[in-house]
């Protein structure tokens, strides 16, 4: 069995959890500090999938891109504009059966939320 988990990187970690959260939905799963008070290792759980939203000593933000599964992208994309993501693409029905639409968090990652599931 595999689990697969994306490391993002944000220069202003604390803010982006909390876009994160109230944009897409996220759940603060673990959250560990150094000494420093500095966040070392986070996870967000969205259903039973996980993201690490991690410093920029992991690598340069602004570059993800992510799709992820939702039950109902109409209900995901309201919820994300409310809260203030700057929608790159509307909603819209595919070909292959998927209601999605993108959007971008405050660092330039690109996120795409629909309804098509990958074979698990």
């Amino acid at each position: 069995m595999s689990t697969i988990s994306p490391i993002i990187p944000y220069s202003d970690l604390r803010v982006a959890i909390d876009f994160l959260c109230d944009a897409f939905g996220f759940e603060r799963h673990e959250l560990h500090e150094g000494d420093d008070g500095e966040l070392q290792h986070v996870e967000l759980r969205l259903g039973d999938d996980v993201i690490m939203p991690a410093p920029t000593r992991l690598g340069v933000p602004g570059h993800a891109q992510t799709y992820v599964v939702v039950a109902s992208a109409d209900a995901h994309h309201d919820r994300a504009k409310a809260a203030g993501a700057q929608i790159t693409m509307e909603l819209r029905d595919t070909d292959y059966g998927s209601r999605d639409y993108a959007a971008k968090d405050p660092e330039g990652n690109s996120w795409y939320f629909g309804t098509y599931r990958p074979l698990k």
